[in-house]
């Protein structure tokens, strides 16, 4: 008899704590069947039912390692997306609520880097002058796009490695959708600020002169993360006079100004990892998501550390937020009745053509 699926508007009215007796019951129900991603952008009430949490490229792994059936991505959308095309054959991805997405991963769709490959053919030729770089925070197509055009994906904490193995390929880099990630590691390799500029999808030829293509080492995306957006250098030198000792940390994703204000920039598991090996007592500044700092922040709190969140409003990922205690429970009592909801697939070719950019990848860092 084939399962039917349980309707989400049943969920919905339902408080969390029940909720919460409802995920831990069905949990059990499921056992080892099912593993659970949980994003450190997470929201708390989510988060804790994780059994691996990190950030999307680790879980993505860490879940294929696993021998559980169901693979139940807490994030976003093309996280779930790189834990379909890395996971084992029998291996089912779900999204809880397929409206939790990325507002940067949309900022770059394929019609517009086909568009961009268009135009730059234009100028020159892209096959032999630009490698084609995406973040992971895109969607598995523009994956599939630098796989089929000789390019490579990279994340907030390998960038610098993927773009020096870009350039060995090719004199300048196609890097999207995120330009603050690219500019930021093009600093940090000594590219002058002149020879990275920033491709407007909406204009012809990138808002660009031809001459100014020709001339540019790295064509960055006009593209950036709504959260990390909101951090502004007077933000860093107001708390500065206030903690003159305190230390700053941001993740890359920030703007420029604010990258080279701080003490550190690196990836969410860098700002983890620098935060954990600080002695007692420090204090710090940390320009990234709000459910990561305060999840540090608590968690450190005892060992004297005071953890601040940057912006003086409250910034989170809206879309990641989506997820629900309702949504879980809904998801995880559907696949214990044997129904799957929000499957994520990625179409077999575009999946092979987006694995074989994520295998440079992995081969370079």
């Amino acid at each position: 008899m084939e399962a039917t699926t349980i309707a989400f508007e049943r969920y919905q009215p339902l408080a969390d704590d029940a909720c919460e007796a409802r995920i831990l019951a069905a949990r059990a129900g499921l056992g080892k069947r099912a593993v659970i991603l949980g994003h450190h952008y997470q929201r708390a009430d989510v988060y804790k039912h994780a059994d691996l949490t990190g950030d999307s490229l680790k879980l993505s792994k860490l879940a294929a390692q696993t021998q559980s059936e169901y693979i139940v991505f807490c994030g976003v959308h093309f996280m779930a997306e790189v834990a379909d095309i890395l996971s084992k054959p029998g291996q089912v991805t779900v999204l809880p609520d397929l409206n939790a997405g990325c507002s940067m991963a949309d900022m770059a769709n394929l019609a517009k880097v086909e568009r961009a490959w268009r135009e730059l053919a234009q100028v020159l030729d892209p096959e032999r002058h630009v490698t084609p770089v995406t973040y992971i925070n895109s969607a598995a197509d523009l994956k599939a796009f630098c796989g089929e055009h000789g390019g490579v994906v990279c994340t907030s904490s390998n960038t610098r490695s993927i773009l020096e193995w870009s350039f060995a390929q090719r004199d300048k880099v196609l890097f999207f959708p995120d330009q603050h990630l690219g500019r930021w590691t093009g600093y940090l390799m000594n590219i002058p600020l002149a020879e990275m500029l920033v491709w407007d999808p909406d204009e012809e030829l990138g808002g660009l002169t031809p001459q100014q293509i020709k001339m540019a080492k790295v064509l960055l995306w006009k593209g950036h993360c709504s959260v990390h957006q909101m951090f502004q250098p007077q933000h860093i030198l107001r708390w500065r006079e206030q903690n003159p000792s305190g230390m700053v940390v941001s993740h890359p994703e920030c703007k420029f100004d604010v990258c080279k204000l701080s003490d550190y920039v690196g990836s969410t598991e860098f700002i983890i990892k620098t935060i954990t090996a600080s002695p007692p007592g420090t204090r710090w500044l940390v320009g990234t998501e709000l459910n990561l700092v305060n999840r540090i922040a608590e968690q450190y709190k005892a060992q004297g550390k005071v953890i601040q969140f940057m912006a003086p409003t409250v910034c989170m990922c809206s879309t990641m937020a989506r997820i629900d205690p309702q949504h879980l429970a809904w998801t995880l009592e559907n696949l214990l009745a044997g129904d799957i909801v929000n499957q994520i697939r990625v179409p077999p070719h575009e999946a092979e053509l987006a694995r074989i950019a994520l295998d440079r990848m992995l081969a370079v860092s």
